[in-house]
This record gives C-alpha cells, sequence and structure tokens, in this order.
C-alpha cells in the first residue's frame, strides 16, 4: 500500500488553508492553496497560498514581514482541506488585527 495521497482539489484547482495558532490554538485565518503552494509551505517552513485575487502565489508575510511559520501541516480526512499550525511573526490581517476573524456576526446584521 502507498503512503502517497492524491490532494482532492476544486473545481479551480485549489484547496482551502486553514491557518491555526500553534500555540493557541486560535484560528488565525483562511487562504487558498494549489498544489504548488503546498509545496512550497512544506520545504520552505513558510506559509504559501495561491491568491484567487491576484491569479498568483502569495508568500505571507513577503511584504510586511509578517510571516508564519510552520509547525505541523495536515491533511483532512477527504484530503480536500489543509491545516497548518503555525506561528505568527506579527498581526495575521492585512487590517493589522492579529487574526482575521475579529467581526461579531449576528443574525440583525446579515442583509436580505
Amino acid at each position: 500500500m502507498s503512503d502517497n495521497l492524491k490532494l482532492k482539489l476544486d473545481s479551480n484547482g485549489l484547496l482551502p488553508a486553514v491557518i491555526q495558532d500553534a500555540k493557541t490554538g486560535t484560528v488565525l485565518m483562511l487562504g487558498f492553496m494549489n498544489p504548488e503552494a503546498v509545496k512550497r509551505t512544506l520545504k520552505s517552513g513558510e506559509v504559501w497560498f495561491y491568491s484567487r485575487s491576484r491569479q498568483e502565489m502569495w508568500h505571507k508575510g513577503a511584504t510586511s514581514g509578517n510571516r508564519l511559520i510552520v509547525k505541523e501541516v495536515f491533511i483532512d480526512c477527504d484530503n480536500d482541506a489543509v491545516l497548518v499550525k503555525a506561528e505568527p511573526m506579527g498581526p495575521v490581517c492585512h487590517t493589522g488585527e492579529a487574526n482575521c476573524f475579529f467581526k461579531p456576526l449576528s443574525l440583525d446584521k446579515l442583509e436580505g
């Protein structure tokens, strides 16, 4: 039996990547990875994504310095999502917040 696994990509060739603080367990952000981003993340020890809006590879922290240092990487049971436990080197969100999940949501705030 082979230990190789086949990533199950969406119709755009991507899979969601949940980034979690390795020390606190806080969910820091959600990004998307293509197979190349997964490989670069595993090889470099820093998190890489595929930017859907810019249609290019994105090294988290390349411009801000707020890199994500990889501690562990897991694939889910269906091989269609990745969990990266990482150590953040500064705020993770582009807004300057520590993580991207800082806006509470309630039914009265939903449109439609």
